[in-house]
């Protein structure tokens, strides 16, 4: 708990600041700078676009698992919304990390005290999306891990029965 706490914190001084008032130029600090900004412009769109990517696939694949599983009835009702849920989440955080990585590299050219500040504000954000996203993934697979336990012994017992 310490850990969302701090991270809560540290998003509310960030947004705190007067983001208003820091108005600085961007200076050339070398001839190389503006082809530099053009390719990282190009890479941070290209993690924008695997993150859409990434967790668009993840939602198609999830809702025609569902539709699957619900028409094919494999296995019991409670148990595939639960797994879906799981293999959704951990896209969603892979997907969280891609934008976090975009955000990144949008401020890596000359970046102004305003640029670093929202980066920091976003990087907050998102990381703490990601660690309640984490936190709610492994006590889903817990709870999937004790379900797959308490049914092997039910079968066990059957068997010996």
């Amino acid at each position: 708990m310490l850990l969302p706490s701090a991270l809560i914190l540290g998003l509310v001084l960030l947004l705190a600041f007067d983001m208003g008032r820091v108005v600085e130029g961007t200076g050339m600090a070398s001839p190389r700078e503006p082809w530099l900004q053009l390719v990282v412009g190009y890479l941070a769109t290209g993690a924008e676009i695997a993150a859409a990517l990434v967790i668009g696939v993840a939602i198609v694949r999830a809702i025609a698992v569902y539709l699957f599983r619900l028409v094919a009835r494999d296995e019991a009702p409670s148990d595939y919304p639960a797994s879906i849920r799981l293999q959704l989440g951990r896209v969603l955080a892979l997907g969280l990390e891609f934008t976090i990585a975009s955000d990144i590299l949008r401020t890596v050219v000359s970046p102004t005290r305003q640029e670093i500040m929202n980066l920091g504000a976003i990087v907050l954000l998102r990381s703490l999306l990601n660690y309640f996203l984490e936190m709610e993934i492994s006590m889903g697979e817990g709870r999937s891990a004790q379900m797959a336990d308490t049914g092997r012994i039910q079968l066990e017992r059957r068997g010996n029965q």
